[in-house]
């Protein structure tokens, strides 16, 4: 399945360009130590750029562009511990991550795509948002939420770098959109996706899991704000109607044995998270509890904001080819240079 993943992620890699009438390629560069330190002080002269292993004439930009965020996250029925964790995670996406003149906004996806904050600048706007997400069914669309962002994107004043920060499962369940249509529109607005992603076996015994079980309809609903059960307590009440035959069909949620059966069959998809956050420039984490999670944002915070801004002019774009691009530090073969796999050309 490696060697699938690989081929998926050759075919598919891309960096986006500004469509104008010189086709300027656009690429953020994290440059780090061996310790994982950033280095800052860097200029032109320090750094080059390889297009088809060619040195290239860079510009380096060291105005801060504003940033546009998405922050899509996943609703479905093995996410509530998540949901749990994300709940006071507002300030860090508009603080840490979205920055001075930043500007985010809240979606989640799961039997459908819903926006929760449209941009703002507002934190109480979306920490409140985050507080409000709740379990809204069993899929896991990545794609389309993607789709989301991007049309949501392209909406936002020009000049400004746009992010999409997903917190989901690596895999996609039953998106209507298309791998590469997405992709193309992810290089065509020089958008970077950052990824966090989760066991759906181990999350949920992580920590509390806020819905209840009705009985009467045996649907699993929002709780009463006066007593929220533990996912213990949730697990064990399911256990208990299970055995009355109240509930059907059984074993099918987070750790059951059909559950963990369709996710191990899922693991023939590719593994968008790596595949989108390779193209793009980004990075791809996993947590389990919240000091995780939290510190995985503060981390892409940080690398957000201490990013080289490069551009240069293509000498030779042939269209419908894709051109890798490397970075690297002159007389320094210590340093790590991290920046998107590539572009490619357009009419």
């Amino acid at each position: 399945m490696r060697v699938a993943a690989c081929c998926l992620l050759s075919m598919c890699v891309a960096w986006g360009q500004f469509r104008s009438t010189v086709p300027l390629v656009v690429a953020p560069a994290t440059v780090t130590d061996a310790k994982g330190r950033f280095v800052d002080g860097l200029d032109t002269s320090d750094l080059i750029l390889y297009d088809h292993n060619v040195p290239q004439t860079i510009h380096l930009d060291w105005m801060t562009f504003p940033i546009s965020l998405v922050v899509a996250v996943q609703t479905s029925d093995n996410s509530g511990p998540v949901l749990d964790k994300l709940r006071g995670s507002g300030l860090l996406f508009t603080q840490m991550l979205a920055g001075e003149a930043g500007e985010t906004a809240v979606i989640s996806f799961s039997d459908a795509v819903t926006v929760h904050q449209d941009f703002t600048t507002d934190v109480d706007k979306i920490t409140g948002s985050l507080r409000k997400l709740r379990i809204e069914g069993g899929i896991a669309p990545e794609l389309d939420a993607i789709h989301k962002a991007l049309e949501m994107l392209s909406h936002c004043q020009p000049g400004r770098r746009h992010i999409i920060f997903v917190i989901g499962e690596k895999r996609d369940r039953s998106s209507q959109a298309a791998l590469p249509d997405i992709m193309e529109e992810v290089q065509r607005q020089n958008a970077t996706v950052y990824w966090l992603t989760y066991s759906p076996f181990a999350q949920p015994f992580t920590g509390k899991q806020k819905m209840t079980l009705d009985p009467g309809s045996k649907r699993w609903q929002n709780p009463d704000k006066a007593k929220t059960p533990t996912y213990a307590d949730q697990v064990e009440e399911k256990r208990r109607l299970e055995k009355e035959g109240k509930l059907e069909p059984a074993d099918v949620g987070p750790g059951g044995y059909i559950y963990a059966l369709k996710e191990l069959f899922r693991m023939n998809q590719p593994d968008l998270a790596e595949l989108f956050t390779k193209t793009t420039g980004g990075t791809t984490d996993s947590f389990l509890k919240q000091n995780a999670l939290e510190n995985a944002i503060l981390a892409i915070g940080k690398e957000v904001h201490r990013q080289y801004i490069l551009s240069f002019e293509p000498k030779s774009p042939e269209p419908g080819k894709f051109h890798e691009i490397r970075v690297e530090v002159k007389g320094r073969p210590e340093l790590r240079v991290k920046t998107r796999a590539g572009y490619w050309g357009v009419q």
